[in-house]
């Protein structure tokens, strides 16, 4: 067998990669929307609220202010 003919049947990965980087990009994309929508939504602001205002009475509190 000649080397051209050889190469027929050995398959290549080309393209692979390209849809690999486009299956991630998607995938991040859609963390990201997820993310943006979390952290603008009343619930999570208040317990972002709730948690800082814990923190800081604590730490009033440990000093003797609170």
């Amino acid at each position: 067998m000649t080397r051209r003919s050889i190469a027929r049947f050995v398959r290549t990965d080309t393209g692979a990669a390209t849809a690999e980087y486009a299956v991630v990009t998607v995938a991040a994309a859609g963390l990201g929307g997820l993310l943006i929508k979390l952290l603008t939504s009343d619930w999570f602001l208040n317990i972002l609220k709730a948690i800082l205002e814990y923190i800081i009475r604590a730490a009033l509190s440990f000093f003797g202010l609170g």
